[in-house]
């Protein structure tokens, strides 16, 4: 908490790999954000993900038109929410799961050489329940929104069948 504002200080940016994999658990070749640019613990953040060729996901979707797969796209939301989430003092150390996704829209097709830009803001963060508009984008156009639903396990196991997020 910095006594001035009484929240709780965000990390000095921006965020590199190994500053993200000490705040979320996942690991190549499962992590799709490279970096946070700009982070307000339990309010927002952006972060970047550099779509690239050799990437493993572009070998069968599709080899002649490698294309980003819609769920990836998603997923990066996710763990940028996740890092919003996961930075606040209470939930460090703990995994972020999805709940649902809700009015998902894809609008651009993301391809090997672009950037996606992860803009995340929670709308609803209580106990261990979240909501958040998700919005990912090239240069100015959008190529994915969504609203995404999280919860918190209070046992933290990952049970059920549950394993990402």
């Amino acid at each position: 908490m910095t006594p001035e504002t009484g929240t709780s200080a965000a990390p000095a940016l921006p965020l590199e790999a190994a500053d993200i994999m000490r705040i979320i658990p996942h690991r190549f070749p499962f992590l799709l954000i490279d970096r946070v640019v700009e982070l307000e613990p339990g309010k927002r953040v952006v972060a970047v993900k550099n779509v690239t060729a050799n990437e493993p996901q572009f070998t069968g979707h599709f080899p002649d038109r490698p294309i980003m797969p819609g769920v990836l796209m998603i997923e990066a939301l996710a763990q940028a929410g996740a890092v919003a989430v996961l930075s606040l003092p209470e939930y460090r150390g703990k995994l972020a799961l999805f709940a649902g996704i809700d009015a998902c829209r894809f609008r651009r097709t993301v391809l090997p050489g672009d950037q996606l830009t992860l803009t995340v803001e929670l709308e609803k963060l209580r106990g261990m329940f979240g909501r958040a508009k998700a919005v990912a984008t090239v240069g100015e156009e959008v190529a994915v929104e969504a609203t995404i639903s999280f919860v918190i396990p209070r046992d933290q196991s990952i049970a059920g069948g549950q394993t990402d997020g």
